[in-house]
């Protein structure tokens, strides 16, 4: 009985897997190897995912069985209808049995069915659901090798989803920045919630796969503690790259006219919003957020190039929205239309 096997995958590592639960039929086999997650928070770490190989006439055929989604939308790296398992998987799996059928003279063809018990229910807390994939979690894969949740991870979530939305002939995006911006636009524009695209702290790389994808338009809308950085041009707001966030209140304070006993205090603010508060009891508040809004706007054009048109909206909940770019508006009604 068979243990283990050695494995190449794609980045050219070699990895020895343990297989486990191996059930033997006339014209079948199927096992497992369990998903090893490493360091990375992956809600399917520690699944099983099962591999059962049948004999038929011609070809090879790679369907999904339980557990593994199906895709419902256009965009995805997999055709509307099929098995949510991507392009790099397919070519493994069409070449390790490709690899044994030479290695015995076999000449008939494979049925490949890929399953995962309990993938549905584990589904429901990944972004499948809103990505067009139903039913169960998607086969992926790039390397063979979990990296840890970062960049390429959330990157490749932004991609496949901003990828969607043009497949469905968007021509305008509308980018949140996290759970903030989610509640946001629940209570101002809720038909507009399931569409758009979280990019997280990576607002440079969702621009940047926006104009290689071809939209013509791209709103973003987010909290002021974090698109406050896009004032000093910072791109990726994560507070392990770049802060800042007093240092550009202070200087558009400056711009603004704002007294110097105020714009002293700012610095010792633990928060955005406290800075706010600050600015708003000296009656400057409106003024300040004016000259970030312009410096917002300064950044992202310079960003894009002239390539698309860009604009953003930023918000607080105590003073709802703190200010718009000049295209913001506009932007936002050619949502509304494409949309509706």
């Amino acid at each position: 009985m068979v243990s283990e096997v050695m494995l190449k995958t794609p980045s050219g590592a070699d990895l020895t897997l343990e297989i486990l639960d191996v059930k033997r039929a006339a014209d079948c086999v199927s096992c497992a190897v369990r998903k090893d997650g490493g360091d990375d928070p992956d809600v399917t770490n520690g699944l099983l995912v099962y591999s059962e190989v049948r004999k038929i006439p011609s070809g090879t055929h790679i369907l999904g069985g339980s557990g593994v989604g199906r895709v419902t939308k256009p965009g995805l790296d997999q055709p509307v209808g099929e098995a949510a398992i991507n392009s790099v998987p397919r070519k493994m799996i069409a070449a390790a049995v490709d690899d044994i059928a030479r290695k015995y003279s076999y000449e008939g063809g494979f049925e490949v069915t890929i399953s995962v018990p309990g993938g549905e229910n584990i589904a429901q807390k990944t972004y499948n659901p809103r990505m067009g994939i139903e039913g169960g979690i998607s086969i992926l894969g790039t390397t063979g090798i979990v990296e840890p949740m970062s960049s390429s991870a959330v990157i490749g979530t932004i991609r496949a989803e901003e990828k969607m939305r043009r497949a469905e002939g968007k021509k305008t995006l509308l980018m949140t920045i996290g759970n903030y911006s989610k509640s946001f636009l629940a209570e101002v524009m809720p038909l507009m919630l399931d569409r758009s695209v979280m990019c997280s702290n990576f607002i440079g790389d969702g621009i940047d796969i926006a104009m290689e994808l071809g939209f013509e338009g791209l709103l973003i809308i987010g909290h002021i503690g974090k698109l406050v950085k896009l004032g000093a041009g910072i791109m990726n707001t994560h507070s392990s790259m770049a802060d800042g966030r007093m240092d550009v209140l202070v200087s558009c304070g400056v711009t603004a006219g704002v007294s110097i006993d105020v714009l002293q205090k700012i610095p010792e603010c633990a928060t955005v919003d406290a800075g706010l508060e600050l600015l708003d009891e000296a009656h400057m508040r409106e003024q300040t957020a004016a000259v970030l809004m312009e410096r917002i706007e300064y950044y992202l054009k310079a960003k894009v190039k002239g390539e698309m048109d860009i604009g953003a909206v930023t918000f607080s909940y105590k003073y709802g929205i703190i200010g718009k770019t000049s295209l913001a508006d506009e932007l936002i009604a050619r949502l509304t239309e494409e949309y509706k």
